[in-house]
């Protein structure tokens, strides 16, 4: 199976999810496969809600939509062309490649199962209890488009062996277990991360809303979710608060409403101080990972100053929003929306799975 091959493949897929709204799923002339798949998809997506309490339609559609956005020939060989030597090198060996997936957002695991098999190696798949049907659905597809890829996908439900490499996804306390079990592997093993945004009180009310965006997607369960908000001294978040109101409606799913009702208890007995609006609270706390519901924020003296202490914590930022006032920053309302050149923890998997021995 040529790399031309492959990507054909994946851009067929994206073809196929680009089908799927939230606001109305329509069949398009001309996408490969959709009498064995469109209706089956659909249901699916609205049967996720009770597979996972958290992915509700809405949120699946969007991480749909941003899968049907990134794969797109033009996207794939941008993102595989800084390769092009690598990819040309031969008599590279086929690895087993074991992934052990987190599911704390929908598809999660995708750019890592992506990424496998775009450097032609097998992928042996471990998924999350939390997202046990999403991905398998989207394997079956692609190996109905090549049943070639039948030999490269393999779901595992007990104990992974016959593995080359892994890359593996989880809390810190899994990841001490993972760096362990796997230290005569080579491996990508991932922790926990969290994403800030750096404001200066000069945001606009556009900007400010488009934070939302990075706070409230998927509730928040995402690395790359806004959980800490950086602030000069003396700043007002009224704006904040009047901008993100649109958000509101997130009070109303029952999960997130319970988890606000625990953690602003948990906080108030504590007799900490709480800036709260009804359905976020913000806290000042030097932490990075805040809970569900909760924002923290901390006060800077200088941009000079904050951009030493993010780059000495470079380790637990998954990604800064900011209105360009830290180096190598995104802008409001992206940080769901990664390339795929965007790697998590900024490792470059495509590189480690070319090059690995």
């Amino acid at each position: 199976m040529t790399l031309e091959t492959k990507k054909s493949v994946f851009v067929e897929l994206g073809k196929f999810l680009s089908q799927f709204s939230e606001d109305k799923s329509v069949k398009k002339a001309g996408v490969l496969h959709n009498e064995a798949f469109f209706d089956d998809f659909e249901k699916l997506i609205h049967l996720s809600q009770s597979h996972n309490g958290w992915y509700t339609p809405e949120q699946v559609y969007f991480a749909i939509k941003s899968w049907a956005d990134a794969l797109t020939e033009e996207n794939i060989d941008k993102w595989l062309s800084q390769y092009a030597q690598d990819f040309a090198q031969p008599d590279k060996t086929e690895k087993n490649v074991a992934l052990i997936l987190a599911g704390n957002i929908p598809l999660v695991g995708f750019h890592d199962f992506l990424s496998v098999l775009i450097t032609g190696n097998k992928a042996l798949i471990k998924t999350s209890s939390n997202d046990q049907h999403l991905l398998p659905f989207l394997a079956k597809y692609l190996i109905f488009a090549d049943e070639s890829l039948q030999s490269k996908i393999s779901f595992v439900t007990g104990k992974l062996e016959n593995f080359d490499t892994v890359i593996a996804t989880g809390s810190n306390n899994t990841a001490r277990y993972f760096e362990y079990y796997f230290k005569d592997k080579p491996s990508i093993i991932r922790k926990n991360r969290n994403s800030v945004a750096v404001l200066n009180g000069k945001e606009t009310h556009e900007e400010l809303e488009a934070l939302g965006e990075d706070i409230f997607r998927y509730f928040g369960l995402g690395c790359r979710n806004v959980s800490k908000l950086f602030v000069p001294k003396g700043y007002s978040f009224d704006a904040f608060f009047q901008a993100i109101f649109k958000y509101q409606d997130v009070i109303h799913y029952e999960k997130y409403a319970n988890n606000y009702d625990y953690n602003k208890a948990v906080f108030l007995m504590s007799n900490f101080k709480l800036l709260d609006n009804g359905f976020l609270t913000l806290k000042e706390d030097p932490s990075y990972a805040s809970p569900i519901s909760s924002v923290f924020y901390e006060f800077y003296d200088s941009l000079e100053d904050l951009q030493s202490r993010l780059n000495a914590d470079a380790e637990q930022i998954q990604c800064i929003a900011s209105n360009d006032l830290i180096k190598n920053s995104i802008a409001f309302g992206q940080t769901q929306n990664p390339q795929l050149w965007d790697y998590a923890d900024n490792v470059d998997t495509i590189t480690f799975l070319l090059t690995t021995k």
